[in-house]
């Protein structure tokens, strides 16, 4: 079972996402910076082509479109399941930079029931 936020739960996640269906529109580049951590600041991007995850890769991302960073302990709540991300930015807890037309045109992505469904997927194979 693969820890969370190394190489190899990203490989696994995007794995797991690989069969998601094209969302035309929902393409962009995120750097995510997870503060806070048992091993310090962590970051890592995604590279989105119409909804399909095609690089999920530890490190940074030249110019991304967007930019998100949040606490450790956030960025796990929300992926357990018990943080909302739409509430963590709401509140302030996640912070959110860049594009964000592209933040919005991720929006019915991640509402959609294969989403939520590969989500569960990832939980059931993530150590913490």
């Amino acid at each position: 079972m693969p820890h969370y936020l190394t190489q190899e739960w990203l490989d696994e996640a995007r794995e797991l996402a690989k069969d998601q269906p094209e969302r035309e529109g929902a393409s962009t580049t995120i750097q995510y910076v997870v503060n806070s951590g048992p091993d310090g600041v962590i970051k890592y991007y995604w590279v989105l082509e119409n909804g399909r995850l095609l690089e999920s890769q530890l490190g940074e991302i030249a110019e991304p479109e967007v930019t998100m960073t949040l606490s450790y302990d956030d960025s796990v709540s929300i992926q357990r399941g018990d943080l909302d991300p739409n509430a963590a930015f709401m509140q302030g807890r996640m912070k959110v930079a860049g594009n964000m037309g592209k933040v919005m045109a991720l929006m019915p992505l991640t509402m959609s029931p294969e989403y939520k469904a590969v989500q569960e997927e990832i939980r059931a194979i993530t150590q913490y």
